[in-house]
């Protein structure tokens, strides 16, 4: 008997006891408690990764290698998020990504994460550039997921949102932030602009080098204060998009559940391709390696790109990307493995990458920092705004509001970090290729923008 027709054997002898009821513990009641699951991982090999973990971090062999790294960030990552998913209410509205970024920058600032595991983290995270491996699959499986007319309207037209919402927020959180006393000054370049700069290595850092060059100030001094807004205005914008993402269960008629604009009967969506049954067709492991492979090169091209011009390396591979799918350069074989390797990224390393995050990129401190009353109230009438007004300029551009408006929010986000966290909490990771020139060229824009206007100023 071959190996599949031995599982298949097993598995109708496993339902066929399930039935009637007589269930020994060995196997049935074993395989029931395998798939038991806590976010991905089966309970028992849970109760192992525990075990071996703390063994290992006592033996001091918490080592920063791929191998020891992918359990310690599944375990964290799923663990925090199925805390987050248990919650009566929050659950609703994102709860699962923002506790799997947030729970570990908490317990790193406490010190309840040994410092070996936290060293590791950190240094595979810096050195693998994790995130930017997950970026480019889920930006190549999505944008070859797309039917190429919808791609080609959508890009053209979400700039229009982006860009009257952008202008809508500054004017209304300077005008907040002045009734709140923080005066406009401070409110415009220390909180507003910093919210919709584009993150930290993309936005915060890069402005407040421009602060310190314009103002004659130290440029630390400049980042301390920009850093909590970018931070806040982030998590204002994960809970914002998944309350959109409940809104969108009880109004379907406000949603494309992850499209941008209605497309035609006929399309061939990422949408439907991405909900179809998993097994209705069979999976060619050829194809989902080559569109692996495929995703890795146009990232490498974005970062020749980058030195040859000067464009962001996730940026430049955005329009590659672009460009290869409204060319027909990849074929359909390879379109289906992208959508495949898309789909494993979603699932199985999103949580993974929203820990590592939490744990070396997300200063509690600093984010603890900005919860000041007049804070609070002038980022959130910020983020609420720029949501807003995308929801209300999608719609009558006939977008789908609640897309346009989590676009929009991730125009707020903690650049690609904040991306992931908010299409996590909104369930569109679709988006993420709208979401890219939202956080990447939004945010070029109004970084640079805003020192054009401060050196006039000065």
């Amino acid at each position: 008997m071959s190996m599949s027709e031995n599982v298949q054997v097993n598995a109708a002898a496993y339902s066929e006891t399930a039935k009637s009821g007589a269930e020994p513990f060995w196997p049935t009641g074993w395989w029931r408690l395998m798939d038991y699951k806590i976010g991905i991982i089966s309970l028992p090999i849970y109760v192992i990764l525990v075990a071996l973990l703390a063994i290992l971090t006592q033996q001091g062999q918490i080592k920063p290698d791929a191998p020891t790294m992918i359990a310690v960030l599944v375990l964290g990552g799923f663990t925090c998020a199925e805390i987050g998913r248990r919650l009566p209410v929050l659950r609703n509205i994102g709860a699962a990504a923002i506790f799997a970024t947030f729970i570990p920058s908490a317990l790193v600032y406490y010190k309840l994460i040994p410092a070996p595991i936290e060293k590791s983290i950190i240094d595979f995270t810096k050195f693998t550039n994790f995130l930017y491996v997950y970026i480019a699959a889920i930006i190549v499986g999505s944008i070859l997921g797309m039917d190429r007319n919808v791609l080609v309207k959508g890009f053209l037209k979400i700039f229009v949102p982006l860009s009257v919402g952008s202008v809508a927020a500054a004017a209304v959180g300077t005008l907040v932030g002045m009734m709140l006393g923080l005066g406009a000054y401070k409110t415009f370049f220390f909180i507003v602009v910093p919210i919709m700069a584009g993150g930290v290595g993309e936005g915060a850092i890069p402005l407040s080098i421009g602060y310190a060059a314009i103002l004659g100030q130290p440029q630390g001094d400049f980042f301390a204060q920009v850093l909590p807004p970018v931070m806040l205005g982030s998590l204002t914008a994960i809970l914002f998009s998944g309350t959109l993402n409940y809104v969108g269960k009880r109004y379907p008629h406000l949603t494309g559940n992850g499209r941008l604009q209605p497309a035609s009967d006929d399309a061939l969506n990422l949408i439907s391709m991405e909900r179809q049954d998993e097994n209705s067709s069979p999976f060619d492991i050829t194809a989902i390696a080559a569109a692996g492979l495929t995703a890795v090169v146009l990232y490498l091209l974005g970062v020749m790109l980058f030195h040859l011009i000067g464009l962001p390396a996730p940026v430049a591979m955005l329009f590659l990307a672009v460009i290869a799918k409204l060319c027909s350069a990849v074929s359909p074989r390879l379109q289906s493995g992208g959508l495949i390797v898309y789909r494993f990224v979603r699932i199985g390393m999103t949580y993974p990458l929203l820990f590592a995050i939490g744990v070396s990129l997300t200063p509690w401190d600093k984010l603890m920092a900005a919860f000041t009353v007049a804070n609070l109230v002038t980022i959130v009438a910020t983020v609420f705004t720029l949501m807003a007004t995308g929801a209300v300029i999608g719609r009558l551009m006939k977008m789908y509001p609640i897309e346009t408006a989590i676009v929009n929010a991730c125009h707020s986000g903690q650049g690609g970090t904040g991306d992931v966290a908010i299409l996590t909490a909104a369930d569109r990771m679709e988006l993420m290729p709208f979401a890219q020139i939202a956080t990447r060229i939004g945010g070029a824009i109004t970084v640079t923008g805003v020192l054009v206007l401060l050196h006039w100023l000065a």
